[in-house]
């Protein structure tokens, strides 16, 4: 099974792990969410605070495009971490974005257990 989809199950909770296999720190998600990562193309540093701010339980925006983003907070939006596609997506996509490169499955294990204690 490819890592993504297994992040992506255990995110969701349609796959459980031993810890020792998976490990997920929200301490460590945390700290990835506010790091700032700098772009090798000149502009300014960004971090998953750039759009989706510090408080996960209120809307985001996208800077590029001003589009709003719903709450990533589960407490506030039930549907966020639901639909297994729609987080490696996003985590993809976002990765790419704001660290210049894919996430790595414990990044992203640590990033989804951050979103879950919102």
């Amino acid at each position: 099974m490819k890592t993504s989809l297994v992040v992506a199950l255990v995110a969701t909770g349609a796959l459980t792990l031993p810890a020792t296999l998976l490990a997920a720190d929200a301490a460590a998600g945390k700290a990835g969410w506010t790091k700032e990562y700098p772009q090798s193309d000149g502009s300014p540093a960004r971090s998953c605070v750039t759009c989706h701010g510090k408080d996960l339980t209120q809307p985001g925006r996208q800077v590029n495009t001003g589009k709003v983003i719903e709450p990533l907070a589960p407490s506030v939006n039930p549907k966020r971490l639901t639909d297994q596609a729609k987080i490696e997506k996003w985590l993809l996509r976002n990765c790419k974005w704001t660290l210049g490169r894919e996430c790595t499955a414990g990044e992203k294990a640590d990033f989804i257990a951050y979103i879950k204690t919102q």
